[in-house]
Formats: C-alpha cells, sequence, structure tokens
C-alpha cells in the first residue's frame, strides 16, 4: 500500500531551498509507485515566487488543492519531508525526515542538534555538512539526572547531491560582451558569497586585458529597487577603475534555469568564478562544471563533492584559503554561529588561479595542455549524478522500507484462516 508523503517547503520560490524542494519532489515522483504526495509550500525568505506554465507547475498546482482538501477532512500523514533549515522541523506525520543544505560553515547550533534528534532521518546535500552535523557536539545537562552530558546528534544522515539537468536546443542570449574572453559568476550579493571581493580581485588582475566578469546577482529580491541600490553599488566600485580595459557585466533579474543554462552555453562565457566563505551544495558551480566550463573556486566546503572526482583528483582551479572565524556581522542566531568558522579565499591564489585559467582557455588550441579538461569532466559528471542516481539516493535516504509498500507481502502478513 502506498504511503501518504507530505512535502514542506518553499518548493515555488526562486531560492537554492526552492530548487532542493523541487529535487526532493522529482524525487519523490519517480517513486509514484510508492508514495501518494501530498504538497505544502512555503516562502523563503524575501525570494520571489516563479510564476510560469509548465506540466511539472500544473501537476503541483492539483496537488497543493488534493493537500488543502485532504487536511480539512482530517488526513493525517505517514511520512513528513521537511526543506527548510533544521530550526523549523517539526513533528507532522508519523515518519519526521529533515532535508537541509544549510551547513557552510564548521558548527550547527545546539538548537539544530536538539530538533535534529526528534527527526527519524535527516538528507543533506553534500558531505561536509554531513560531517559538520557528525563532528559538532555541546556540553549539556541532563534536566533529570543533573548530570553533564554531550550533546550530540544521534539521528542517522544521508547524503542526496542534486542531479544535473539536461536542456536540448538551448536559444543563445543576447548579451552585449565586448570580448571574446568571459568569467561568470552567479551568486547573491551578501557577505558569504564574499562577491565584493570577486569583483576587486578580477578588475586589478585583469585591469589591461581584454577579459569581462558577467555578474548575475542581487541583493535580496529580483526587483527594480533592488537591481537600482546593486547596480549603484557596482558603479560606486568601479569608479576606484575609472580606466581600465577589462569589463563588468551585471545581469539582475528572474532567469528560468533553460536560461541560467544558456548562460553557461554562451560561446563567449569561457570559465566559471566562485570564491564564498563556504557552500552547503554551490549548485551554479556544479550547473557551470556539468555544462563543460572550466571552474575557478575556493577549494573549501560542499562543492568538493562535485569538483574532486571519485579518484581525490581536484578537477578545478583550487584557489586557496585560511579557515578563520565567522564575520560579527555575519552572525545569525541559531544560523550562524558565532564561533564557527568557515573559508576566506587567499587574495593572491585567487589572483593566480584566475590568471592561469585564462592563460589555458584563451587559446584555440584544443589540444593545450590545461589544468582541467572541463568538457571531458563534464562528462563524467552526467554520468555520476544523473537523474536516476540521485533520485535513487534521496529515496534511499529516506530510509523506508519498500516491503511495507509491497502488497503481496502485506497480504502474506495478515493472519488468515479458512472458516467451514
Amino acid at each position: 500500500m502506498k504511503k501518504s508523503v507530505l512535502l514542506k517547503g518553499p518548493l515555488l520560490t526562486r531560492s537554492g531551498y526552492g530548487e532542493q524542494t523541487r529535487f526532493a519532489l522529482r524525487a519523490l515522483k519517480s517513486r509514484q509507485d510508492l508514495f501518494d504526495i501530498f504538497i505544502q509550500p512555503i516562502n523563503w525568505g524575501a525570494t520571489s515566487w516563479m510564476i510560469e506554465s509548465s506540466e511539472e507547475r500544473h501537476w503541483i498546482d492539483q496537488t497543493i488543492e488534493k493537500t488543502i482538501g485532504y487536511i480539512q477532512q482530517g488526513g493525517k500523514f505517514d511520512i513528513s519531508v521537511q526543506v527548510t533549515i533544521p530550526l523549523e522541523w517539526e513533528n507532522l506525520a508519523i515518519k519526521n525526515i529533515g532535508y537541509t543544505a544549510g551547513i557552510e560553515t564548521t558548527m550547527a547550533s545546539h538548537t539544530w542538534i536538539e530538533k535534529g534528534n526528534h527527526m527519524d532521518n535527516i538528507i543533506v546535500v553534500s558531505t561536509h555538512s554531513k560531517q559538520t552535523f557528525a563532528d559538532i557536539h555541546y556540553d549539556a545537562i541532563n534536566t533529570q539526572t543533573n548530570e553533564q552530558v554531550k550533546l550530540k546528534l544521534t539521528t542517522p544522515v544521508k547524503v542526496a547531491n542534486y542531479p544535473v539537468k539536461s536542456y536540448e536546443n538551448i536559444e543563445e542570449l543576447d548579451l552585449p560582451l565586448d570580448y571574446d574572453f568571459n568569467f561568470l559568476v552567479i551568486a547573491q550579493f551578501g557577505p558569504r558569497k564574499n562577491l565584493h571581493n570577486t569583483i576587486k580581485w578580477f578588475v586589478e588582475e585583469f585591469y589591461n586585458d581584454e577579459v569581462g566578469l558577467i555578474v548575475k546577482s542581487n541583493i535580496a529580491k529580483n526587483c527594480l529597487l533592488d537591481r537600482s541600490r546593486l547596480s549603484a553599488d557596482l558603479n560606486r566600485m568601479m569608479q576606484s577603475y575609472s580606466d581600465k580595459k577589462c569589463k563588468v557585466y551585471l545581469i539582475h533579474g528572474d532567469m528560468t534555469d533553460a536560461e541560467i543554462h544558456s548562460l553557461y552555453a554562451h560561446p563567449k562565457v569561457k570559465a566559471f568564478l566562485a570564491l564564498p566563505h563556504g557552500e552547503g551544495f554551490g549548485l551554479p558551480i556544479f550547473e557551470a562544471a556539468y555544462s563543460g566550463i572550466p571552474v575557478v573556486a575556493t577549494g573549501w566546503s560542499g562543492q568538493l563533492d562535485f569538483l574532486v572526482d571519485e579518484t581525490g583528483m581536484e578537477q578545478f582551479y583550487n584557489v586557496a584559503f585560511d579557515l578563520n572565524t565567522v564575520q560579527e556581522n555575519v552572525v545569525w542566531e541559531n544560523v550562524i554561529i558565532k564561533d564557527s568558522k568557515w573559508a576566506f579565499p587567499r587574495e593572491q591564489s585567487a589572483k593566480q588561479k584566475m590568471r592561469l585559467c585564462y592563460n589555458q582557455y584563451a587559446t584555440d588550441d584544443v589540444e593545450a595542455a590545461k589544468v582541467v579538461d572541463a568538457v571531458k569532466y563534464s562528462k563524467v559528471l552526467k554520468e555520476r549524478f544523473s537523474e536516476e542516481k540521485m533520485y535513487a539516493n534521496f529515496i534511499e535516504g529516506m530510509d523506508v522500507d519498500e516491503e511495507e509498500f509491497n502488497v503481496e507481502s502485506w497480504i502474506d502478513s495478515l493472519d488468515i484462516e479458512e472458516i467451514e
């Protein structure tokens, strides 16, 4: 018999957690022989909601209506999958599964550990997140015995990475790019993504070169006011480099998945640049890597799951870093802990790796020696992170006993006797 599964998360938002919820939904839909799916969409901060017409969106809208009716009739759920930070996990079903990406530092709060211990299973998007959960512990007092104990996570944690996406016949975006070689960065303009230093170091390194940097970004929302603020900030930043030859371009606003992938496929986008302090997974970095363009990135946190191959070989231009305490202005109660650490990319290393990538990929000689064969490695990623494999990983992470779903097994388990 099918199990009723409630998927709660920011399914319809243009956010990292929105993308994560959509992946969870597609994984569940891959096993509709096992699950009767229900959906509870939630907001995610100030991010906008997706407005689109598609077969998947039609199915989602119908399922939300079904969920409302089911709850109004007093329906209960066998399983809940809750896609959010652990602080918001709760008891919604017989079996509760927390699914999070939100560990970009070296620590998780004690509240996350306490909430996690009330879940039956936890799924995370990277080995970094799993290891952080496993390593952290706090001194605590047992309220019943007054004994000092170690507060640690006891709930099983599994990793389910994102799958690659496939888009055929992508239309080329009409971008007013002056030069043939451009780096691309996709990141919100905030402290964790380190975008200010990323732009500054690029301009300083390529000051007199015919090289561009495309910045797809926002501050909080994809609205006109946000664009105006961000554009003003970047213009002020560029005033110190008024005679530079290199170019910086801003792309702001909502883009579909297909349009984002058309950025990676643009003939003048030659490399991807990412110098964050920490990532739960690093989805744009992953998309760039499997799209076949070389990646220059900080060598720490979630992105190592796909930037390092299964033999342990680095398949990216690895920017060195120092692991230091997070800045005071980013401390966020129960989310980013005061004493936690994350990576601070080294300026000189970042500039050296950008320059090395440019020197190796600016040439038209396909046989030229390169640190990374991005096109060849993209084929490896497409096989290793296929939808089929990643959906199966997610279902495995839910730790459900498929025997419970087998009708024949269920009938065999019944105590049936013949009445004469």
